[in-house]
């Protein structure tokens, strides 16, 4: 279908995305460390971020700025995607950023229509995707996969602890795997970990106890030795009627978030 232009005239000389977030340093400093963006200006809960190339400019607001008007205040930046298009490299700049500790939450992959990417998560929930075009001339670069078997021992700096639960990686991108992340929960008689969604599908494995997942209206009871299967989007909440372990799999770049909250959050211990 052909639509008129109605004599458009606009001469675009930049490109600007102003995003509204809760911590706009943390934001700035995420673009600036990583992304290779410089501070442009910067004021109380303002900063303007740009790059010397073509990717767009950046304005972080912070949440309530009196710049916004008041329909717009309390408004954050969820569910954006900051793509930038790249021209080649892409698996050498993913890499770059893995080892320097950036938080890939999605990680390289080429989609049938030849679209390659990758994606981070900025401690505000703004998900960045670089993106290359794959062309009939463009050599196909497949996500780095470990060529040797890896053996990966608990360790205590992979251990989170929250009120509802200890969380313990094992494999994971940053520990050696390509594309899964696996982890084991140990929660103790009586916690009650907090109604979230994750947005991949998770395996759970019982190994201890026995674990109370409620979700669609209904509550299961998983114990030993069996195997609960969460499909992504799917809201949940996990008891732990007696003494629990649980053994769960992932694909790496899950991302989770709660009911009535804006943003989503990566797991630190899948990573």
């Amino acid at each position: 279908m052909n639509l008129p232009t109605l004599g458009v005239i606009l001469n675009v000389t930049t490109s600007t995305v102003s995003l509204t977030v809760a911590d706009p340093d943390a934001s700035r400093d995420f673009l600036c460390t990583h992304l290779g963006y410089r501070v442009q200006a910067a004021a109380e809960g303002f900063v303007s971020l740009a790059r010397e190339d073509a990717a767009a400019d950046v304005v972080l607001l912070r949440t309530g700025h009196e710049v916004l008007t008041p329909e717009q205040r309390h408004q954050r930046a969820g569910g954006l995607i900051l793509a930038l298009t790249v021209s080649g490299g892409l698996a050498e700049e993913e890499r770059r950023l893995r080892e320097a500790g950036a938080p890939i939450t999605l990680p390289l992959r080429e989609e049938p229509w030849g679209e390659r990417l990758f994606q981070l998560t900025d401690p505000n929930g703004i998900v960045v995707q670089l993106v290359e075009w794959v062309t009939s001339e463009t050599p196909v670069a497949a996500p780095e996969i470990p060529s040797t078997a890896r053996l990966i021992a608990p360790a205590a700096e992979h251990v989170t602890e929250s009120p509802n639960a200890r969380m313990t990686g094992l494999a994971a991108p940053g520990r050696g795997s390509a594309e899964l992340s696996t982890w084991t929960v140990t929660m103790t008689a009586g916690q009650t970990g907090p109604e979230h969604v994750i947005s991949r599908e998770q395996v759970w494995t019982v190994t201890a106890g026995s674990l109370e997942v409620t979700h669609s209206g209904r509550t299961d009871t998983v114990p030993a030795g069996h195997t609960l299967v969460l499909p992504p989007g799917l809201v949940r909440r996990v008891h732990a009627p007696q003494d629990a372990e649980a053994h769960v799999a992932m694909r790496s770049d899950g991302l989770a978030s709660v009911p009535g909250t804006e943003g989503t959050r990566p797991l630190p211990w899948a990573r």
